[in-house]
């Protein structure tokens, strides 16, 4: 579609895990190189946190294929399973030959006697676990039971967990402490800034082959930044309608109203932020589907009656409030054909707490 317009000679947004595009910004690359050091020591369990959309299967991929050639790995991208199959889909990646109705202490043997043998041949066995906070607890406690496989001196299976936030609420339970007391090794993948999203930006389309100057300017990459919440896929999914915004109108220009299209083509463009403690990019209006000064950002409802910062929704509502910062950025003027009335009334919100109205 837009490829050949901006000169890329590949997709530069794919949300598809492509380590062509790994991008070792935003303590990626540092998160990775300790991943392989955690590995290479052969100790314990080691866990890997991050909202949703924040690069874990990209850094899973990654890892394996920068993990020495004597480490052979299995991938289980489904462990909402129960402790007798998640030991028998561990048997079956690593093609061990066992029945489907064997029992737990049958497929348990023919594991120890394969990792015992991989020991000897100097190799090294490691499971990697997606979307491990839907595992069930008993699984859980299966996998910690899996990690007390061992010889004399060494571990015979690595375990690496993959999951959102709530795989830390599981582990803070009581009856799973034995597990969390396994964990050597604890890592979270957290959000890009606005710098590394601008980085971010420019690093994909780079590797897609684009070769001309900055497509994006910082109140670009600001809005893009600010909708995504600093998750990656997020950015992809943005940053892709974004050139096809542009690439429709025969521009090479990328401007604020075409993030804007995008972020309203976005089903998470009226969702609340993905990470707990995350502080907002914006303030809130709770005119329903009103605007604040006639722009394309819908405000949220931080309570009954007033907005962030103690404007009058109604002041809001009517046009008689400052315009949000977004349209400052583009010179004062609304997203429609109308002017936004530019007076302050008392009580404003301070602009250093992000989008006010």
């Amino acid at each position: 579609m837009y490829y050949s317009h901006f000169g890329l000679n590949q997709p530069p947004f794919k949300i598809t895990p492509n380590t062509e595009f790994f991008f070792s910004g935003g303590n990626r690359g540092p998160v990775l190189e300790a991943l392989i050091y955690a590995i290479s020591q052969g100790e314990g369990i080691v866990k890997v946190t991050g909202e949703v959309g924040s690069g874990k299967t990209m850094l899973c991929h990654m890892l394996q294929t920068r993990l020495p050639a004597h480490v052979e790995t299995v991938y289980i991208a489904n462990p909402s399973v129960s402790p007798e199959e998640i030991l028998h889909a561990i048997a079956f990646e690593l093609q061990l030959g066992v029945a489907r109705d064997a029992s737990r202490l049958e497929v348990m043997q023919a594991l120890h006697e394969y990792l015992l043998g991989r020991h000897a041949e100097g190799k090294r066995v490691v499971v990697f676990v997606e979307e491990s906070q839907s595992m069930p607890l008993p699984s859980l406690e299966e996998i910690r039971l899996l990690s007390n496989l061992e010889t004399k001196n060494d571990k015979l299976l690595q375990i690496v967990l993959f999951g959102q936030p709530e795989l830390d609420q599981n582990l803070r339970q009581n009856n799973i402490r034995q597990l969390r007391e396994r964990i050597t090794h604890s890592f979270r993948l957290e959000p890009l800034s606005v710098d590394e999203t601008r980085e971010y930006l420019m690093f994909r389309m780079r590797a897609a082959g684009y070769r001309g100057p900055g497509l994006f300017s910082e109140p670009v990459v600001k809005a893009v930044a600010r909708a995504a919440q600093g998750l990656s896929r997020r950015v992809n999914l943005i940053a892709d309608k974004t050139l096809l915004a542009a690439f429709s109108e025969n521009t090479h220009t990328i401007r604020r109203k075409h993030v804007d299209a995008a972020v309203a083509d976005s089903e998470f463009s009226a969702a609340p932020s993905a990470g707990a403690g995350m502080r907002p990019f914006w303030g809130g209006c709770s005119a329903g589907d009103r605007r604040c000064c006639g722009c394309r950002i819908l405000c949220r409802v931080p309570g009954d009656g007033m907005v962030s910062g103690g404007v009058d929704r109604h002041a809001v509502a009517s046009g008689s409030a400052k315009p949000c910062r977004p349209c400052r950025e583009e010179g004062g003027t609304a997203r429609g054909s109308r002017r936004a009335r530019p007076q302050e009334r008392p009580g404003q919100s301070d602009p250093g707490r992000g989008f006010s109205c």
